[in-house]
């Protein structure tokens, strides 16, 4: 019999931790074990390092990327986000209608709407504003998307993460479980799973690269990627780990990745968000 979603997580962390399996029945049991599973492989490292990925458990990498913020190679994304946030589209108004809290409103993302029955992402809701306004649709990869989302993200720093899954639609938990289900699963020619990168293999060496912990992966986005040369999202980056593992990638900002992002935001809870980013 193939394992539920539900039991994926309680399981895994039981076997990287070899201790009992005990079920993870909630959302906020499988957020407790996750973290706590991260606390435990890394001891020494102070709960709120973890949003700064694998600078946080490795000092040469620390001391380069520290660097390389001084002249943060993002810095040309934030000012061309900012321009885009404040240019009136042709009908003269501009993201702050649809946002009128922003731009400071990364940590309201992603959330649960129980009117569409999906998880929206902060890219969906800036192209549904464009949609709203007879503008044209952004690509979500790369480009004016994530120069939009760079000025957003530099505006909410020192935000938390907060995703909330309502207990009052089974639907949200469905799509919950959908990304825990996504995480734990084994793709590709390689049959790897997130997981097993992430966390059973966190802080060891692939080739010349420390494998980052999954706790912190989604403090930080957007990112300039020095193997990209330019800024990408979340989703370029959930689609980039698939090709790795000679998976095929799904669309981005389709049901499979918005769920997985729900799931893997819900489990960094409680970290600040410090983006955009770099990384190598």
């Amino acid at each position: 019999m193939n394992p539920t979603p539900t039991h994926l997580l309680a399981t895994a962390l039981a076997c990287l931790l070899a201790v009992p399996a005990a079920i993870a029945a909630t959302p906020p049991e499988d957020q407790a074990t996750f973290q706590q599973y991260f606390k435990h492989r890394f001891p020494t490292v102070p709960l709120d390092e973890f949003k700064n990925g694998s600078y946080a458990i490795d000092p040469i990498g620390r001391e380069n990327w520290e660097a390389i913020e001084e002249f943060p190679p993002y810095e040309n994304a934030i000012s061309n986000g900012e321009i885009m946030w404040n240019t009136a589209f042709a009908n003269g108004k501009t993201y702050k209608d649809c946002f009128p809290d922003g731009p400071a409103i990364e940590s309201k993302y992603p959330y649960w709407d129980s009117d569409r029955g999906m998880v929206v992402t902060l890219p969906l809701a800036i192209n549904e504003c464009r949609a709203k306004n007879d503008e044209t649709p952004l690509k979500y990869g790369k480009g004016p998307i994530a120069d939009l989302l760079s000025y957003i993200a530099f505006q909410s720093r020192g935000q938390i993460t907060n995703v909330v899954i309502p207990n009052d639609d089974p639907r949200a938990l469905e799509a919950y479980e959908k990304g825990k289900h996504f995480y734990f699963a084994r793709r590709g020619q390689l049959n790897f799973s997130c997981a097993q990168c992430h966390m059973g293999n966190s802080g060891t060496t692939l080739r010349t690269e420390i494998l980052s912990p999954a706790f912190g992966h989604t403090t930080h986005f957007p990112v300039y990627r020095s193997k990209w040369g330019e800024m990408g999202t979340l989703h370029r980056r959930f689609s980039g780990c698939n090709k790795q593992v000679r998976a095929k990638p799904f669309k981005l900002q389709g049901e499979e990745y918005r769920d997985l992002e729900f799931f893997l935001t819900y489990m960094n809870n409680g970290l600040e968000l410090n983006g955009p980013g770099a990384r190598k």
